[in-house]
């Protein structure tokens, strides 16, 4: 093979010749036209990255689309495997394009449980999660998982125990990828982007009842939160927004269609609410009277942490009494700014200037009954209610290809 013909195959290259179709489950074509044949969209997650550690092997030409896979492909898999070939190249053109996102992609593994009726842990199963990491200043990192796209039934049905008309009917909603706080909005977090310029309205640096830079911030309005957002945004040069609706429901049931991701009922082993009172057939147990730190309980199948109960946590939609008319494609259902999924805070903060419409509330708290704190429960309060017990989850809409939606 001449070095300088990269599209040419190596001398151990399986080729086929002329116009012959590619055989079904066909393992290796040769050069760069067979490591694009791998990444077939209809080609499984370990060829595509198989095929890119090989795109290395053929110069210029392979590195191209390494880069490309980083910039473009909408699988935060491939991204992650591109990005992790990028980081070792020492090129200044790839330095430079790592640099421009200033942040790391990283995985996480951890474990997932499911209790039955009494709480019982019934499995443990080992799950894995992509996101990115970043520094907004002083060391204060936010964490963010990645939530991919698919559909499923919001809301919930007739024979879940403790259930409310509100959270009927149960309906299909189809949401596409998005990245979501693994945490809840943090003490530390919220002091540093409550410093930075204000854009619509003022920030106290210290709102929060119960002190510490990891426990969720509280004590915050909807307005606030959306603020929060928007300097973050400006910060950061990313589309950070509270979550709708839909999509944190997606994002709290990670594919399950239980009462709690964790299974037909919670205990205060696995959540933070009022332990005197029950769901199901747990038992009794303590009640704390305040919150933990963030990353205190087990996740849940996404890698997302304390969705079930510490605080409360503010969704962009405003309240509506049902699900009759609601969108199903995961937008803010929001008939008054035409169901922007995608608007960003600043759009957001404008819009909500003289609108004083209600607005979600989801997750429950350390201060209820765990029937609040299903999947499916919705609450609502004045956008600027100030609470002990309100707080609130960010997500991100930036890594996406120009070809998704």
């Amino acid at each position: 093979m001449n070095i300088n013909q990269p599209n040419q195959p190596r001398k151990d290259d399986a080729v086929l010749g002329g116009k012959t179709f590619q055989p079904r489950n066909a393992a290796v074509l040769g050069g760069i036209q067979g490591v694009k044949a791998r990444l077939n969209p209809a080609n499984s997650i370990e060829v595509k990255i198989a095929a890119l550690k090989d795109a290395l092997n053929y110069g210029e030409a392979g590195l191209e689309i390494v880069i490309q896979a980083w910039q473009e492909n909408p699988l935060i898999e491939i991204k992650f495997a591109a990005y992790q070939l990028l980081k070792e190249r020492d090129e200044p053109q790839i330095k430079s394009i790592l640099s421009h996102f200033n942040c790391d992609i990283c995985e996480d593994n951890f474990d997932v449980i499911t209790v039955n009726r009494r709480g019982l842990e019934i499995s443990r199963q080992k799950h894995s999660a992509y996101g990115f990491k970043e520094d907004i200043g002083n060391g204060i990192i936010l964490e963010m998982v990645y939530i991919p796209g698919g559909t499923f039934t919001m809301g919930s049905p007739t024979t879940e125990a403790k259930n409310y008309d509100e959270e009927k009917p149960q309906h299909r909603v189809t949401i596409q990828p998005f990245f979501m706080g693994k945490y809840t909005a943090t003490q530390a977090q919220w002091k540093a982007v409550a410093q930075l310029p204000k854009i619509e309205r003022d920030l106290y640096l210290h709102p929060s009842r119960f002190k510490g830079d990891n426990r969720p911030v509280e004590c915050v309005l909807w307005r606030d939160a959306v603020e929060f957002c928007a300097r973050l945004s400006k910060k950061t040069g990313r589309n950070y927004r509270l979550p709708s609706e839909a999509e944190w429901e997606y994002a709290c049931r990670a594919g399950t269609t239980t009462a709690f991701h964790f299974g037909e009922t919670i205990t205060t082993d696995l959540a933070n609410y009022d332990g005197n009172f029950t769901y199901a057939d747990a038992p009794k147990s303590k009640r704390r009277g305040e919150t933990t730190d963030v990353g205190s309980y087990p996740p849940n199948g996404f890698g997302l942490y304390e969705m079930h109960g510490n605080v409360w946590e503010w969704c962009a939609d405003p309240w509506h009494e049902s699900y009759n008319g609601a969108p199903t494609d995961g937008r803010v259902w929001d008939e008054k700014n035409n169901n922007n999924r995608d608007q960003n805070s600043v759009d957001l903060l404008v819009m909500s200037r003289n609108d004083d419409r209600r607005r979600l509330l989801r997750g429950g708290s350390w201060v209820v009954d765990p029937r609040d704190c299903r999947s499916a429960f919705r609450n609502h309060y004045a956008p600027d209610t100030r609470v002990v017990n309100y707080g609130f989850r960010f997500v991100c809409v930036w890594l996406r290809g120009p070809n998704s939606p």
